[in-house]
């Protein structure tokens, strides 16, 4: 085998799954400062539901960064160097999150400064390793294994999120500041040692086209730069899939800050039991993507494994979801909020699954080499909403609360828009399906078996 050809070679299911592994280690650390540090800050200092919001929004800010790393792949940059010095930067940044949560109740300002490098350095590290993994895995997986592949390291990193959250809340308890911070290192250092070992040895040799094989980040060309993002953005499916990416992550992110602190505020809950609660609603998104997985592969993609449709099924499931949990503080604490909230969660996974599947296959297609530069838009679209939904979750309930002195109804009206949203995002998702020719409503009779390995994508 030649030089070029082993450079060339497609990744094996064992260097897939280890690739995994690194998403799974991003996913700890992110899962603590989204959802536990943000919890703390509202419920046990009592401060603005808005202040976590913005720094969750400016770590988010910064991955708009995201098109200019899978340009940089996709013109032969080395990859391994930016995933292990993302999750370098990635480690800190979470350890830096609970330190500045605990300076917060003795200094605010000091605490406040400390947030923001953490998050900066939680926003870097998270594009830096994020977007150069997917363009490792869009460029060197089979075409025909890119659905199966991203599925199997997307559900690798919501295990990350629902083992951290339920580890993290059993840990937690009795909660204490100092023992927040001890906690969020420990996760923090043990992801990073995973990522490493995980990460070493697959890319192998840099492309010939590389400026070196030891130099990581050759100048970039900000024409070529910006004619790649035309070239994409030229693409109807690639511009109305991230017209997608965006709503429905906006939905999906609306609820991301907000629903711990609701869990602690309407149904009286620990820090500890609302960080298991997260861990029960990331369990809920990985048996969501499970199903779509094993759906895809036993039966047709045309059919009842299709992506599209399972894309449109899984937002409007998450709708109702949302709109349970709008309601349910009116029953409080009848109501069976960690089952709401893991079914929340399954709708959640589901249209996730089903749009990442998608979404590798659409990142070969159209004009050569800009598998990459895809993979920075479409990440920087979610990047987007997220920041933006974030923030503006928080922000609403905040002002709601203020107008109508109801935490009922702050943030219920915010869990009801959200539900709209993801109404708009199934729209959009029959919109795609309709534009690559499919019926995304199959009827029964087409759906016989097909074992065809990666059968999710469309």
């Amino acid at each position: 085998m030649s030089q070029a050809q082993l450079i060339q070679a497609p990744l094996t299911w064992s260097q897939i799954i280890r690739l995994g592994l690194v998403q799974t280690a991003l996913g700890a650390i992110v899962v603590l400062t989204t959802s536990t540090v943000n919890r703390i800050m509202v419920i046990e200092l009592a401060l603005p539901a808005m202040l976590p919001g913005a720094l969750v929004g400016w770590h988010y800010a910064l991955q708009m960064l995201r098109p200019r790393w899978g340009f940089g792949a996709d013109q032969g940059w080395r990859i391994t160097p930016w995933i292990i010095g993302g999750m370098a930067v990635l480690a800190i940044g979470g350890s830096l999150a609970a330190l500045s949560t605990a300076l917060m109740a003795a200094s605010l300002p000091l605490g406040i400064a400390v947030a923001i490098a953490a998050f900066t350095l939680i926003g870097a590290g998270v594009g830096a390793a994020g977007t150069s993994l997917l363009a490792l895995l869009a460029k060197r997986v089979a075409p025909q294994r890119r659905p199966a592949a991203a599925t199997i390291v997307w559900i690798m990193m919501i295990a990350g999120f629902a083992v951290t959250g339920i580890t993290a809340g059993a840990l937690l308890d009795p909660f204490s500041l100092e023992r927040l911070v001890l906690v969020a290192t420990g996760i923090s250092l043990v992801a990073l040692v995973v990522a490493i070992v995980a990460v070493i040895g697959i890319e192998g040799q840099a492309e010939p086209r590389a400026a070196a094989p030891a130099q990581a980040a050759p100048p970039v060309d900000r024409k070529a730069f910006r004619a790649a993002l035309a070239d994409v953005w030229a693409e109807p499916k690639a511009r109305l899939f991230t017209i997608f990416i965006f709503v429905s992550m906006l939905a999906f992110s609306g609820q991301d800050l907000i629903l711990e602190p609701f869990a602690g505020l309407i149904y009286d809950l620990t820090p500890g039991e609302t960080t298991r609660l997260s861990g029960i609603q990331n369990g809920g998104v990985l048996a969501g993507m499970v199903t779509v997985a094993v759906l895809g592969t036993l039966l047709r993609e045309d059919g009842a494994g299709s992506p599209k449709l399972w894309t449109f099924i899984g937002c409007v499931a998450s709708a109702f979801a949302l709109a349970g949990i709008a309601v349910s503080g009116i029953l409080a604490p009848a109501w069976p909020i960690r089952l709401n909230i893991f079914l929340l969660g399954y709708a959640n996974g589901a249209y996730a699954g089903a749009a990442i599947g998608s979404m590798m296959a659409l990142a070969g297609t159209g004009a050569e080499r800009r598998e990459g530069t895809r993979m920075g838009v479409w990440g920087a679209s979610q990047a987007i909403a997220f920041g933006i939904g974030g923030f503006l979750g928080t922000v609403a309930v905040d002002v709601l609360r203020w107008a109508t002195g109801s935490s009922l109804l702050a943030y219920g009206s915010v869990f009801v828009v959200e539900a709209l949203l993801f109404g708009v995002a199934a729209m959009l998702a029959l919109k795609i399906a309709r534009l690559s020719g499919q019926d995304p409503l199959p009827a029964p009779a087409r759906s016989e078996p097909s074992f065809a390995l990666g059968a999710g994508g469309g």
